[in-house]
């Protein structure tokens, strides 16, 4: 059995991070991958929300950056490899190791609540008054007891939808006998099958999108009221 602290180790969000596939040229890899990702997680923790604001905090944490990541050029990454960096990054193989990362360190109990919720990405965003258009979307797995997220699925609303992606994630979670609460999008027959057969709950809001099972609700209610 190995060493809880070479465990850790191994599974640490830095030695994952790692591992993430690198498809740049070689030519133009001046800096890790692992060290871009990691910037850009601290910009984003002290509010960076464009790729302007996280190369400005690299320029302005430079000297700290260097000597705590251990940075060989002595120089931080400009905003031009740090913007590329973002736009080629490979979510499928991040999310793939951020699920392995909160699935060893965080948890989750029988009888915990864990809510399911998909969330545009403003800045897909083009018309938000047009039903049709293609933008991204997140459904997010999210602990509310500890105020954590576990799991991070992406959608492009022009090729997918989210009633299957929350399908598929609540069969990757392997979990049982947790809670799950949803929004009204998801009273689906097929969606309650998922939750049922991996021995969980479910909490679902019912609106005019089902509304056999909406009106049922209604009269069930009046009559235990009455």
């Amino acid at each position: 059995m190995k060493n809880k602290n070479v465990q850790n180790r191994e599974y640490s969000l830095l030695n994952l991070l790692t591992q993430l596939e690198d498809n740049r040229r070689k030519q133009g890899q001046r800096h890790p991958l692992h060290i871009l990702f990691l910037i850009t997680i601290m910009a984003i923790m002290q509010g960076a929300k464009s790729e302007r604001a996280i190369a400005r905090f690299a320029i302005n944490n430079k000297e700290s950056l260097i000597k705590e990541l251990e940075i060989t050029r002595g120089e931080v990454p400009s905003r031009r490899i740090l913007a590329q960096f973002i736009q080629t990054l490979d979510f499928n193989n991040l999310q793939n190791l951020f699920h392995t990362w909160t699935n060893k360190f965080v948890n989750i109990k029988k009888g915990e609540w864990l809510s399911i919720d998909g969330k545009a990405l403003k800045g897909t965003i083009k018309n938000a008054n047009d039903p049709m258009q293609d933008f991204m979307s997140l459904v997010t797995v999210f602990m509310n007891k500890k105020k954590q997220a576990l799991f991070v699925g992406k959608i492009n609303t022009k090729k997918e939808n989210e009633i299957p992606k929350v399908k598929e994630l609540i069969e990757t979670l392997d979990l049982q006998g947790i809670t799950f609460s949803l929004d009204a999008l998801h009273a689906q027959t097929n969606t309650v099958k998922a939750i049922t057969k991996t021995k969980n709950n479910y909490v679902i809001g019912v609106k005019n999108n089902q509304k056999n099972l909406f009106k049922t609700l209604k009269k069930t209610a009046k009559i235990k009221s009455g």
